[in-house]
């Protein structure tokens, strides 16, 4: 090597190398989990009132409470209906029955309250934060909000019994379930118009969730412990799956035997719901129909499951923390006061530089694209 060469090689070394090192460098996102409370109905003694954050980081220890509601106040005790955030505006969204609130998660104070004509139900969120489609509770209609004030843009009218939303990963489109159809409408973002249908499912429809390239959804449906399959694309059911080695019985909430259905984020797997037996049942979804591959007791009746955005932890509503290759209970979620904390709508956020950056999703959505 002569010396001009080796003059060049030592520049782009001093160039690239302080590049190389701040990336290495670069801290790991800190990684919170937002829970919403009363999440299991009205129930104020599974966390009290408010949103609890527990510390992913640290074997998920409660680390505070952010104020929703003044206590002993009329909308203290609403039921809490979803959860939504957005790392693009940095706020968080808590529904309850009758209301919506926005609360700034940099400051932990609230941004805008609102109540709506018909309540509210499971709603979600748009990929750019600018948009939020809410369900009546369990009525005719959908509304399209405005996240900046929360007006109502439009909105559309299924006739369905609005109770479940689902948005693509993409934002493209937007699922549609509801308490007294067979039937899933799908809404079309751009032109906000209800644009197809998937099904007609084996009975209505409950929780449901959906993969990252708007494939396939699975769907719980009244009086199956289990879940179905439909395809996206083509609006057909693909497969009924029930689970084995476990009876319907009866239920404390919701009146039906699954009510609580998530994909993995990698999606090679699909975890249910089961209130009557206390338990969450694990299929392997690399196999089509699914193949249910295990069993774990919780500590109660689950109702909901969802994961941390790596897919590291599943959690479902009873509080446990699973960690999903061992499949065994990592912690158990407790408040201040070390009551049980149990919540229907909670969601992962990671923070950097002290803002969110990425945030998860109330239902347990695929994340392969």
């Amino acid at each position: 090597m002569n010396r001009r060469q080796f003059l060049l090689n030592s520049a782009a070394t001093t160039a690239i190398g302080p590049t190389l090192l701040r990336a290495s460098a670069q801290p790991t996102p800190r990684r919170l989990l937002y829970v919403a409370s009363p999440g299991v109905r009205n129930y104020t003694e599974y966390g009290g009132v408010g949103v609890l954050v527990f510390d992913g980081d640290d074997g998920h220890r409660f680390l505070r409470r952010i104020p929703t509601f003044e206590p002993g106040s009329p909308k203290a005790a609403e039921n809490v209906k979803g959860i939504c955030a957005s790392a693009k505006t940095a706020r968080l969204y808590v529904g309850t029955i009758k209301r919506m609130l926005c609360i700034d998660m940099v400051t932990e104070k609230p941004v805008w309250e609102r109540a709506y004509e018909g309540g509210c139900d499971r709603m979600a969120i748009s990929p750019d934060g600018s948009r939020i489609y809410m369900p009546s509770l369990e009525g005719p209609t959908w509304s399209i909000v405005d996240t900046a004030n929360g007006e109502e843009i439009k909105r559309v009218r299924p006739d369905s019994g609005a109770h479940n939303t689902v948005a693509s990963l993409d934002g493209r489109f937007v699922y549609l379930g509801g308490l007294k159809s067979k039937m899933m409408p799908v809404l079309d973002t751009r032109k906000l118009e209800l644009v197809s249908s998937i099904g007609p499912f084996g009975h209505v429809i409950r929780p449901f969730t959906v993969d990252g390239k708007r494939k396939r959804a699975y769907v719980n449906v009244n009086d199956l412990l289990g879940f179905e399959v439909a395809d996206l694309t083509t609006g057909k059911l693909l497969a009924r799956v029930e689970v084995t080695g476990f009876k319907q019985g009866p239920v404390l909430r919701h009146g039906c035997p699954s009510h609580g259905v998530a994909l993995s984020p990698d999606e090679t797997e699909v975890w249910v719901a089961d209130a009557a037996n206390k338990r969450v049942h694990i299929f392997d979804n690399r196999k089509m129909p699914p193949v249910q591959v295990a069993s774990l007791p919780v500590r109660g009746e689950p109702g909901w499951i969802t994961f941390t955005l790596d897919g590291k932890y599943a959690l479902p509503s009873t509080g446990e923390v699973i960690e999903t290759k061992m499949r065994r209970t990592h912690a158990l979620l407790a408040d201040e006061m070390g009551r049980s904390v149990q919540s229907e709508k909670m969601l992962e956020v990671l923070w950097q530089d002290g803002r969110p950056v990425r945030c998860g999703d109330q239902f347990g959505v695929g994340r392969k694209r």
